[in-house]
């Protein structure tokens, strides 16, 4: 008789996606992947791979599980950017891909991990693997979502497979009631901070507690967005009521496993948090763990403001700075990039009264004329819009702020919550958003 021991969620999913009755953290295991996705920076170097080792005429495992999502470097004259959009657009014609979100259509999506989001690639107790770090943000819906390299990709792309060493976890709950002001955003920084950016190297990141439960689906998605910041693995939660709905809505495979841990499951570390007095968190320059409450940071002088992101460019994320914004002006330069166009679509007929969410942060001066994308996020080409091209303090909703991270070196990032960036951009200068709610 084979005794099953104790699983996590990770171990649980990398179980089954093995074909094993269980997995313990330490162990390799050889694991069906059920969605690959590549963006534009990598599937250059991707296809490359596959098609030395596979062949120039080889057929990739699955053309409906490889997703293609050009998102960084888009919107820009730069030849080299836009020679990786066309190589990528040659082979989804040679593949006869499902799903290429070309720049040239009007199935351009936007940024990659909200966008397979939105359109139904994230579903519970699958493996979701991407080429961008930031894929773990695929955590919020149940999903062991992970990114990795070129190779590791291209092998997917040949096999449908990865080998892959279980993660420890780490368990972190979050208790009490937090108060309006505060968002995801900042219990994320909170988590940074005690972590630092090596805290969780190759760990599982899980998530739990009533504040968890209770949480929307973005706000999952900008916790699992950023454990990435620990040096973790990958952060997961349990879908709750929303999450699963939310599923359900957009996929086009209603057949999914909502995996839970095993009650007596074994954690490195478990780690608990009352949240109920909890003050708005900014990371400082240049570090995402570099974190202080806003209270020993309030009025430092700011330059800058910007809003978008896989991050913070989500729909609930523009709801939240122009709760503040309604009736104020920005004082400073200010920037707004929605992550898809969907999230367009979203601030454009949503209402705050009488008026559009995209209205109110017009008229209260934010530039929204940039295209949906990663945009200044990672710096990208001389032209790309909002990109820091000079010495300057910025606040952002974004997850880095190490130098040079959205373009200029010498600039000196600071990392905040929707509200609390929207403070600063009507005062100039680090302000507490509970000033305005």
């Amino acid at each position: 008789m084979i005794i099953k021991q104790p699983m996590t969620m990770s171990e649980k999913i990398l179980a089954k996606s093995s074909n094993n009755p269980s997995a313990q953290s330490g162990q390799t295991v050889w694991s069906k992947v059920n969605i690959l996705m590549t963006h534009d920076p990598c599937s250059p170097g991707v296809i490359s791979i596959f098609k030395k080792e596979f062949g120039d005429q080889a057929k990739i495992w699955d053309k409906n599980k490889h997703i293609m999502i050009p998102d960084h470097f888009i919107f820009t004259s730069d030849k080299k950017a836009n020679a990786n959009v066309d190589m990528m657009r040659e082979f989804a014609e040679e593949q006869g891909h499902k799903y290429f979100y070309d720049p040239k259509t009007n199935n351009y999506k936007g940024v990659c991990h909200i966008a397979l989001a939105e359109e139904g690639h994230n579903r519970p107790g699958e493996v979701l693997v991407g080429t961008d770090s930031h894929t773990v943000t695929s955590g919020a819906f149940g999903t062991f979502a992970i990114g990795v390299g070129n190779t590791d990709a291209a092998f997917i792309l040949g096999t449908g497979e990865i080998l892959l060493r279980v993660p420890e976890t780490i368990k972190v709950i979050f208790h009490g009631k937090i108060e309006p002001h505060i968002m995801a955003k900042d219990l994320i920084l909170l988590l940074l901070k005690d972590l630092t950016t090596q805290g969780a190297t190759y760990q599982t990141i899980e998530f739990s507690g009533e504040v968890i439960n209770n949480m929307t689906v973005e706000d999952r998605m900008t916790l699992c967005n950023m454990v990435i910041e620990a040096g973790a693995k990958n952060g997961i939660i349990i879908p709750n009521r929303e999450t699963i709905e939310y599923v359900k809505e957009r996929s086009t495979i209603n057949e999914f496993e909502i995996i839970e841990p095993d009650k007596s499951a074994n954690y490195t570390k478990i780690l608990e948090y009352d949240l109920t007095n909890i003050q708005a968190q900014i990371a400082k320059p240049h570090s995402p763990d570099n974190v202080d409450s806003i209270i020993n940071v309030e009025g430092k002088k700011i330059d800058r403001a910007y809003i978008g992101s896989c991050t913070g460019g989500k729909t609930s994320d523009f709801l939240a700075a122009a709760q503040i914004l309604k009736n104020r002006k920005v004082t400073i330069e200010t920037f707004g990039v929605p992550a898809t166009k969907q999230v367009f679509y979203d601030i454009i007929n949503q209402q705050i009264g009488n008026k559009s969410v995209y209205e109110i942060l017009v008229d209260a001066g934010v530039n929204m004329t940039g295209e949906a994308s990663c945009a200044a996020c990672c710096g990208g080409p001389i032209d790309t819009f909002g990109r820091i091209n000079s010495s300057m303090s910025v606040i952002s909703t974004t997850n880095r702020n190490f130098s040079g991270r959205m373009g200029d070196k010498s600039a000196s990032i600071y990392l905040g919550s929707p509200l609390s960036v929207a403070a600063t951009a009507i005062n100039g200068y680090i302000t507490n958003p509970k000033e305005f709610i």
